[in-house]
Order: C-alpha cells, then structure tokens, then sequence
C-alpha cells in the first residue's frame, strides 16, 4: 500500500467518470490501465493548481520595492551566521529559523528582491499542492461511510467511494477547485513575493492539516509524527502559527459529534495519539517560546482590534472588497454540501476549513482585548482553508445541478450540468483580474523604500548629516543602503551588528548630540521618518525633539518634501 495520497489509485483523481464506469462498478476501477490513468489525473489535480500558483506567484516577483519588513531580512540575514544568533538572542527570535534559511539562500542566490522572494515563492507552490491534496482527502473521507460494503479501498486507505452516481469525481472537483482557489487568491501572490517567513508558515500549516486527516483515521503513528513535525515547523516559522493546533481540536470535536470513531485510545472525543503529538511539538519549541514571550517589546506597536481591522481581515482572505461575498457564498455552500449532502461524516472539507479559518483569528482577536496580539499577517496561514470551503461549495454547485434537468443538456461537448459552476468561476475570474494585478505593485506594499534610496541618490550631497525619527526608522535606509551610507549619521551610538540589534541604537544624551551636530557644521539635513497616516510624526522623546531643535537652531528650512510610500523624506536647508 502506498504512503502517499498524491497520485493514488484513488476515485478522486478523476473529473467525471468514463463511459462505462458507472455501470461496471468497481470492477471498472480494475481494469487494464486504469490504476495509471487514476495516479495520472491524480498528479494533475495536484500539479495544475500548483503550476498556476507558480505562474501567478512568480510573474513580476522582482518588481515590487522591498517595504520595510523585508528590508529587516536582508539586513538580517548579511550577518555572519554567529552575528545572527546574537541578534535573535535581542530581538526577532520568532524568525530566527527564517533568517537562518535565508542566510543559506542569500550565500546561494544573492540579496535582490527577486533571490529573496524566490524561497517563499516555492513555499506557495508546495502549499497549493497540498491545498488540492487536502481538499480531495477531505471530500473523499466525507464520501466513505456512504460506500457500499466490501468497496476496494484506495492506495492510501480511504474507500473507493469518488463518485456519487451522477459520473461526478467529488473528491476530484473539490481537490481541483480548491487548489485552483488558493492559486489565483490575490494574498496568495502577495505573500508569496515577500521576503519574511509567512509563506512557509503556511505551507507547514497545510501539510499538517493534511497529514491530520492522514492520521485521525489511519490512527498509526508514523502519521501522527509527521503531523507533529509538521506542527513544529509551523510554529518554528511563526508561533502564531501554532494556533493551527486549536483548530485541528475543534475539527476532532466536530468530526466525531455523530459518534464515528477512529483507530486509537481517545480521551473523551480527542485521540491520546493527537495530544502526545500536539505535546511534542510544544515541547520542542519550548524555548523559542519563552525567548518569545521575552520580546514582546516588539509587537507594542499593535492596538486593539477595530472594525476596520476586522474589514481588512475579510477583504485580505477575499483578495478584495467585491470578492468578499461571492466567496462567503460560496463558503456557505461548502458548509451546506457539508451538512445535507454528507451529512457531516468524518472528515469533510467543512469539518476541517472552517475551524481553521476561524478559530485562529477569533483567538487572536479576543485575546488582543487584554493584551492586542493580532495583525492581519499574523493569520496569513489561514487563507488555505477559505479556498478549500469555496472548492466545496464550488463543488456543491456541480453536484447540485447533476441532479436537476440540466444533466440531460448539451451545449456541445458542454453538458449544462457545468453551466452553473462554470458561470462562478468566470464571474470569480472577472473579480480577480484586477487585485491579482495591483497585489504585485510596490504600492500594495507599505513602503517604496527602492524611491526612497533613488531620491536620496539624486539629491544629496558631501556633507549632508541624517536624522532618523524616531530610531527604528534606520530601516528604511538598509533596503537599498548605498546612499543612505554616505548620509553622516550623527546619532548612532553602535552599528546594527555591533550592537546585536535589527537598527543599532542611538546615543541617548542630548547635550552629546549637540556636541556632534556642532562640530559636523552640517549646512543641510535629512530627515527620515516613516508612519501609516503620512504625516510627520510626532516628536515622543527628548533625543526626537533635539534632533528637531538642532534644526531649527541652526535656521535651516524644509527644501523639499517626498513621499515614498510611507516614508517620509525631509530635506532641511539655509
């Protein structure tokens, strides 16, 4: 018996069943060349969405400028590798593997935007595979307790039980329609041409989520140490990501209300072999935890969650405002095929999508109004299971019309059967044309720190002095760092590598700046800040309003303003 369910034998690799196949039953799944041409269209369903993704992910990955975020990783990851041990010990801890992967990369590929992006780019083609497996294993599990006794099982253990009896391969429809979901979602693209560590968060959250519904049923344990390993690297790459656990547990809870049971000890409705492995990877990341909780400082920037904030959440799953309800439909069709079509058997697309499209964001969210832990990105790896409850319902709608009148029509080679479904799917494809072409813009990113370096580079000159407002802000002059490193930092008290921090650290005496500013005879100043409402910032600490006092004691006026993205780049003169 194989080990994997890519290309198995399997009912769910084909689209609709050949002519015959209905009628010859089982034995048809028997017959010479059928067990290759099953593994054949099992690997399509698998490779097509995963080349879309490829095409849509890698097409103008270099374009957009590297924003602020990335600009970190590439500072990072140009360190000695003991440098990067020094600075996770600081601060970043929670990236330290990604930074670490990257530093191999970048010593293989280079620094540019496109050798950046490219490992998160790979990241989103594996995950779209795994979208496709888990949506197909998902639906044919859901299929199985219907089956007829004594069905042929599949190569990787689930019934031979794809078709409903109308020619439909449901398990193939909804892998399919799920992964060609994921593949054309706009955030799909977006994440994976950026440089940071969520693409392969969410990969890693894929294949656990496919490899629960490995194991739940399968019950062995070379299941369940995969989907701990998997877990583990989950949460290695984002913490956050471990919230994936919380969802899997409300999927066991949900999958076995009915009473279906798996092989395996359970304590009450969850397997003990779910929880050793959950236990595992806790374990194993328990001190990147606590180096975590030890760096909090980080994400004191972020606020409680507001409406506003719950809009960008629907419209980054959606890919944009206009998507939002063709996909909440579509999603709820997902969980109706779930409920009346499948009567919510174990496991089933819903059973395992809608927690985990949930849950994670319902937590961070709730917790966020004791101590604000949620961003948008920080859920990232939740936009897999939006594409497999829309391949469901996308499903739902062609098994829906295969038992109306419709079945009987041709228009064609068309049967009118598809019409609905293939009606959805030039309305969704019209929808996303256009976020798929403005996500992999510069202007979609935060900052456009590639016009930031080239004004600096057209307008400076020998002599000009640099402030950054407030200190962190040296990041936006290490993405394209040349001419921001002829700028005279007067302020910098330690380099970022000596320093063992992600911007250096400024000298904290303002009567020393002073000192440094008077004897620099500075004639013109740059300043550099950088903040979401695009206006200057307001001035918090003593050495901001030195730097700004200096300024304006030395009787230097703007010269000119510019904007790149959301930095803000002053030029201070006589």
């Amino acid at each position: 018996m194989a080990d994997t369910d890519i290309g198995s034998p399997d009912p769910a690799t084909t689209f609709a069943a050949e002519p015959g196949d209905v009628a010859a039953g089982p034995a048809a799944g028997r017959a010479p060349g059928a067990g290759f041409r099953r593994r054949r269209r099992g690997w399509l369903i698998v490779a097509v969405p995963a080349a879309v993704s490829l095409v849509l992910g890698g097409y103008q990955i270099g374009g957009p400028s590297l924003w602020r975020d990335e600009a970190y990783t590439k500072d990072a990851i140009a360190r000695p590798f003991g440098q990067i041990f020094v600075l996770l010990g600081h601060q970043d801890a929670v990236h330290g593997a990604y930074y670490l992967l990257m530093h191999v990369v970048a010593a293989v590929l280079g620094t540019s935007a496109t050798a950046l992006r490219f490992p998160s780019l790979c990241a989103m083609v594996i995950a779209t595979g795994f979208v496709a497996a888990t949506g197909r294993r998902a639906a044919a599990l859901a299929l199985a307790p219907a089956a007829a006794d004594g069905a042929p099982d599949t190569a990787d253990g689930a019934p031979d039980t794809g078709r409903n009896g109308r020619g439909l391969d449901v398990p193939a429809l909804t892998g399919l329609f799920s992964g060609l979901l994921f593949a054309t979602a706009p955030y799909m693209t977006y994440y994976a041409q950026m440089a940071r560590s969520y693409a392969i968060e969410t990969m890693f959250a894929v294949i656990a989520s496919y490899l629960l519904l490995r194991a739940w049923p399968d019950g062995r344990w070379r299941w369940w140490l995969g989907y701990a390993a998997a877990v583990a690297l989950t949460g290695l790459f984002n913490v956050f990501g471990l919230l994936i656990l919380v969802a899997h547990g409300v999927t066991l809870l949900l999958t076995d209300a009915r009473g279906q049971t798996a092989p395996g000890r359970r304590a009450g409705r969850i397997p003990l072999r779910w929880l050793a492995a959950c236990g595992a990877a806790l374990i194993v990341l328990g001190p990147l935890l606590g180096l975590a909780s030890r760096q909090q400082v980080q994400i004191a920037w972020l606020n409680r969650p507001t409406l506003n904030a719950m809009e960008r959440l629907l419209t980054n799953l959606a890919g944009s405002r206009p998507l939002i309800v063709p996909f909440a439909l579509l999603a709820l069709g997902g969980l109706l095929a779930a409920w009346l079509a499948d009567h919510w058997r174990p496991l089933n697309p819903a059973a395992i999508a809608l927690p985990w499209l949930v849950v994670p964001p319902f937590v961070l969210v709730t917790v966020s109004f004791v101590k604000p832990v949620y961003y948008v990105r920080y859920v990232e790896f939740c936009l897999p299971a939006l594409a497999i409850l829309a391949g469901a319902g996308l499903t739902a709608l062609v098994r829906l019309a295969a038992i109306t009148p419709l079945r009987r029509w041709r228009l064609g080679p068309l049967r009118l059967a598809w019409l609905p479904a293939v009606l959805a799917v030039a309305v969704l494809a019209a929808l996303l044309a256009g976020p798929q072409q403005a996500i992999r813009q510069t202007a979609a990113r935060p900052d456009n720190l590639r016009l930031a370096s080239a004004i600096v580079a057209a307008h400076e000159q020998p002599g000009d002095v640099v402030f950054y407002i407030p200190a962190t802000m040296h990041v936006l002059g290490t993405g394209y760092p040349a001419p921001f490193g002829r700028l005279r930092d007067i302020a910098l008290n330690q380099s970022a590598i000596a320093s063992g921090t992600l911007t250096g650290t400024e000298i904290t005496s303002p009567a020393r700046l002073k000192s440094r500013f008077t004897a620099s005879s500075a004639e013109r100043v740059w300043v550099v800040t950088g903040a979401s409402n695009y206006r200057f910032p307001v001035l918090s600490t003593p050495m901001d309003k030195e730097k700004m006092a200096l300024v304006a004691g030395a009787g230097l006026h703007i010269v000119h303003r510019w904007q790149a993205g959301e930095v803000m780049l002053t030029l201070y003169g006589p």
